[in-house]
């Protein structure tokens, strides 16, 4: 008797995609994505974590006339979550799913697309560690499994301190290691066996 897969364990629901060195002309270049939805049915989403805008989101909280309590001191970076929805608002938090809009994606991570979290974050409320995305990454049934078996992607398991830290330009190294080798490694060429 054949033994049917097991799709739970086959998710890559809380895992990043480390972008291959192939992807250095498209908007993926250099990218770690966190996966937050991944239906073999409807599809594949998820955040950019590593591509600051040059926008601070108390920017943000300005242009929805929203109060900003924070200290200015530590700025908050907003990024470019992907080329999907670039006018929606995504933030991705440690804190549970207490306001409208919000997904559990894991035990400890929520996302959030309510007006509602930013409010809160404005007014010192909100979660303790957080980031705030425009956009999206989104891949039709079957494209990211496509893209895998072609190598344009490394797999693991997502890690929160990498998620939330601020070195956005170590992120890919940073996730990488977690698979035991760095970036400088690779190639641009893609190998098949």
């Amino acid at each position: 008797m054949t033994e049917q897969p097991d799709h739970a364990t086959d998710s890559l629901v809380d895992h990043f995609l480390i972008a291959m060195p192939q992807l250095q002309d498209s908007y993926f270049a250099n990218t770690v994505v966190y996966i937050w939805r991944h239906e073999p049915e409807e599809g594949t989403l998820g955040l950019v974590v590593n591509l600051p805008l040059r926008m601070q989101l108390w920017e943000v909280l300005e242009q929805l006339e929203l109060e900003d309590q924070r200290p200015r001191a530590d700025p908050q970076l907003v990024l470019s979550g992907g080329p999907v929805e670039t006018e929606k608002g995504f933030v991705l938090h440690d804190d549970a799913p207490r306001w409208p809009s919000s997904l559990p994606i894991t035990d400890t991570l929520t996302l959030t697309t309510s007006r509602e979290i930013l409010a809160d974050i404005g007014r010192g409320q909100g979660p303790q560690r957080f980031m705030v995305a425009l956009g999206c990454a989104g891949w039709s049934p079957g494209q990211l499994e496509q893209e895998l078996s072609q190598n344009t992607w490394f797999t693991c398991r997502a890690n929160s301190d990498i998620l939330f830290s601020t070195d956005f330009a170590r992120k890919p190294e940073m996730a990488a290691a977690t698979l035991g080798f760095s970036m400088s490694q690779l190639t641009p060429h893609a190998g098949y066996s």
